[in-house]
């Protein structure tokens, strides 16, 4: 009989488990007092069955409270696949579940975030508002929302739950959940805390490193650029510091601080949204190849100006151009004289055809260079000769 009331969990099949029952009253207690795992309500929580789970429910409702070998209840199963109408049900039956711990010391609410499920999580702190407020290895649930990328869960629990005190809290090694977006690049996020909350800017870890020390130490990249003005057009950082930390990233952590006083950000100011998301627009449609990445890295000043960026690509199809050249004319010297005649039309046919072509992408590219040239202002021309 425990095989087919495990098969009818798996199933969902409502009519097998009436039959069981009427065999035997007592089967879901005894199934339970035996397994540890593949528990009836536990199967059919996972797997989204809402009327094999209100069945149990309606004549067990005591099962919501049992453990699997993982001290997972029913409702942190549910919690952690997204089945909104199953956590309903288990949440009417014993709104306590809420605030229970598995093994790992996650309630159902942890388990929600980490997998982006919004829905269930407004249920859950609808039901037990301070569940979002349980620590879990000396991290918030906000610290794991960043963690996880759960950006949408992260702005909810903001609006519902998300107190100067609670926004601020530093994990086990003193990092706020702005120190963990800013590490992980997490432009989108860091933009958020920002604009929509009441983060310290200036906050510093056990290391006593900010979170713009923690931008610091790496290699440079577009993310990095893209964080660092957010945070320029955000007031955090003036543009001094950002000049500072674009040329000189390693040795700029002890000379780069936030400002004291963070800007008064409202949580309905329309400007400042739009001017991130011009930056987003801008960054995004930045054209870049490797070669550029690895000399921008390096701090080289000229390589801010496009300009400059035509010529390094114009001179590198010419150096490709001429290595093709030279390889052909290498093959057609060593080319035994029989089959000399024919190799020779084909690779004068393919040189004349890659000539013509970077001919064209060349000319093309010399005169849109200096037309970009002639629109650059007075200052921007003089910044370039001066470079040079």
């Amino acid at each position: 009989m425990e095989r087919l009331l495990y098969e009818a969990s798996v199933e969902g099949n409502t009519t097998v488990l009436q039959n069981l029952l009427q065999k035997d009253p007592l089967i879901l207690d005894k199934v339970t007092l035996n397994q540890h795992d593949d528990m009836p309500l536990h199967i059919a929580s996972m797997l989204g069955h809402i009327d094999f789970v209100n069945e149990i429910l309606t004549r067990k409702p005591k099962l919501s409270m049992e453990c699997d070998s993982q001290r997972r209840l029913p409702l942190h199963i549910a919690c952690a696949k997204g089945h909104v109408e199953i956590v309903k049900v288990l949440l009417s039956v014993n709104p306590q579940t809420c605030v229970a711990r598995d093994r790992d010391g996650r309630n159902p609410l942890h388990l929600a975030a980490v997998k982006g499920h919004c829905e269930v999580v407004k249920e859950l702190v609808l039901a037990q508002p301070h569940a979002a407020r349980a620590m879990v290895q000396q991290e918030t649930i906000l610290h794991l929302c960043v963690k996880h990328n759960q950006l949408e869960v992260l702005k909810l629990l903001v609006e519902t739950v998300g107190d100067h005190e609670f926004v601020n809290t530093k994990d086990a090694d003193g990092n706020t959940i702005l120190h963990l977006a800013v590490a992980d690049k997490q432009i989108e996020t860091v933009n958020f805390l920002l604009l929509y909350t009441t983060i310290e800017m200036n906050a510093s870890n056990t290391n006593g490193e900010t979170s713009m020390d923690l931008l610091a130490q790496g290699p440079r990249d577009m993310e990095d650029q893209r964080i660092v003005r957010c945070l320029t057009l955000a007031g955090v950082v003036d543009l001094e510091e950002e000049s500072l930390l674009e040329q000189n990233p390693q040795n700029s952590k002890s000379k780069l601080r936030f400002d004291n006083m963070k800007p008064h950000l409202k949580k309905d100011s329309k400007d400042d949204e739009d001017w991130f998301r011009q930056e987003e627009k801008h960054f995004d449609g930045c054209f870049i190849i490797d070669s550029h990445h690895g000399l921008s890295s390096s701090g080289l000043p000229f390589l801010k100006h496009k300009a400059f960026l035509w010529v390094l690509m114009i001179i590198m199809w010419i150096a490709t151009t001429s290595m093709s050249i030279t390889y052909g004319i290498t093959i057609s010297v060593l080319t035994p004289k029989p089959e000399a005649q024919t190799f020779k039309n084909v690779v004068t046919g393919i040189v004349l055809v890659w000539v013509g072509l970077m001919t064209l992408l060349v000319a093309g590219h010399a005169i849109r260079l200096m037309d970009i040239f002639q629109k650059l202002p007075s200052s921007s021309k003089n910044a370039i000769m001066h470079h040079t």
